[in-house]
């Protein structure tokens, strides 16, 4: 949870530098130092949080379905080795945003503008971002979460009250999914596009724009997260940890209740 803060935190602090390019008609004020770091920045960021939030999907998971597995396998060592290797791998993947910086274009200076010889190439780390970055973490999210539901399905609840807890358990779960593909498939879709048709046809402005837009939908997921993970997530994890806590004082099975204590233990170490 604090790697997913630190990334989701630097990943907003980007946004003020891009908005105050965008609002002076694409004209970049803050040197060429500035302009490699922000875009740098920008990206290893969004793609952190994305990762962090797979991450923690996995987590839940093992511990729902695999708690004495999990208990053996997990330290604060482990998690601390697992983050690194997360931001060491999107850093060294991304540092070909750190070669090109500003240019006068002009009376403008632009900032991360396509470059029309290196449209190829774009192309490519555009299409390894999108399938190593977006679509193989939602899969995997989703599939996490999904067997949750599945886990949680298996839990017998005779009282209302425990029945209305599960149901806001998969509620929350499934407004994570939603969220997530909101925010981030229109700016990974648009993206693409403007890249395929990129000096194509004479949709290239309104697509550029298109994906600035976009852009500021996906650093609302790093605005969301703090609710999604932590404020709800807190109550989310009660009403689990009451789900299982009834059930094992109904049937003694240790099963029941031990799965929400782990999560509860590892989940805050990403």
């Amino acid at each position: 949870m604090l790697n997913l803060a630190i990334s989701d935190l630097l990943f907003i602090s980007t946004l003020p530098f891009r908005a105050d390019y965008y609002f002076r008609g694409s004209n970049w004020i803050f040197g060429d130092l500035t302009c490699r770091i922000m875009s740098y920045s920008l990206y290893v960021n969004m793609y952190t949080s994305i990762y962090f939030l797979t991450v923690l999907s996995v987590v839940r998971f093992l511990a729902t379905a695999y708690p004495f597995r999990l208990l053996h396998v997990t330290s604060i060592r482990s998690a601390w080795i697992l983050c690194g290797i997360i931001w060491l791998f999107i850093m060294a993947s991304s540092v070909m945003l750190l070669k090109r910086g500003s240019e006068q274009k002009g009376n403008l200076i632009a900032c991360l503008e396509l470059d029309p010889q290196k449209r190829n190439k774009l192309l490519i780390m555009n299409h390894i971002a999108l399938v190593v970055g977006f679509l193989v973490p939602f899969f995997t999210l989703s599939i996490c979460y999904l067997l949750i539901i599945r886990v949680l399905s298996k839990v017998e609840l005779p009282e209302s009250s425990l029945q209305a807890s599960h149901k806001k358990a998969v509620t929350t779960i499934i407004i994570t999914l939603i969220i997530f593909l909101l925010c981030f498939l229109p700016y990974h879709s648009l993206r693409t596009l403007h890249l395929v048709t990129w000096n194509v046809n004479s949709c290239g402005d309104r697509l550029h724009k298109a994906v600035v837009i976009t852009l500021a939908l996906a650093a609302a997921n790093s605005c969301l997260n703090p609710f999604l993970y932590y404020f709800a997530g807190e109550n989310f994890k009660d009403k689990l940890r009451a789900v299982f806590r009834k059930d094992h004082l109904q049937k003694a099975k240790t099963e029941r209740s031990f799965p929400i204590c782990v999560w509860l233990k590892t989940e805050t170490r990403v």
